[in-house]
């Protein structure tokens, strides 16, 4: 089951159907079943809040996703800051929506696997979003 939450925050305004069908086949495409997924959309203060509790990191960022996975069941909570998606969005020249996707679907990639901090595993994530977005149609 997949849920979408928010604090401090109005819920985006996404189509929660149509990105749950696509998260179930992004995580399928990687021999998975999806378990119980959070989406918890948040404000700055909150991630930063949560980065520094948990994480001990002391800086602003776009999702935190915390990974419950167990075997080829994917299962986690993901905090995704608005206020960072958007800055990123205008940072990158891209819609906010376009960023806010390719976040919602980062998350879940981390679930299935993929890392993004070693040597060449930044290239490697930046792939799989690209081919994960590419399952998602129309993109606004």
């Amino acid at each position: 089951m997949i849920s979408f939450q928010s604090i401090n925050v109005s819920l985006p305004a996404v189509d929660q159907t149509a990105i749950t069908a696509w998260v179930r086949t992004v995580a399928v495409s990687y021999g998975r079943r999806v378990g119980e997924i959070a989406y918890i959309f948040v404000d700055d203060e909150e991630i930063l809040r949560i980065n520094r509790q948990f994480l001990q990191h002391d800086y602003f960022t776009d999702i935190i996703t915390f990974d419950y996975t167990e075997g080829a069941v994917i299962s986690g909570d993901l905090f995704i800051s608005l206020d960072t998606v958007r800055s990123n969005a205008e940072d990158l020249h891209l819609s906010y929506n376009q960023e806010l996707h390719r976040v919602i679907i980062h998350g879940i990639l981390h679930l299935c696997g993929i890392n993004d901090k070693g040597p060449g595993e930044r290239e490697q994530m930046e792939a799989a979003e690209n081919q994960a977005l590419s399952l998602l149609s129309p993109l606004p």
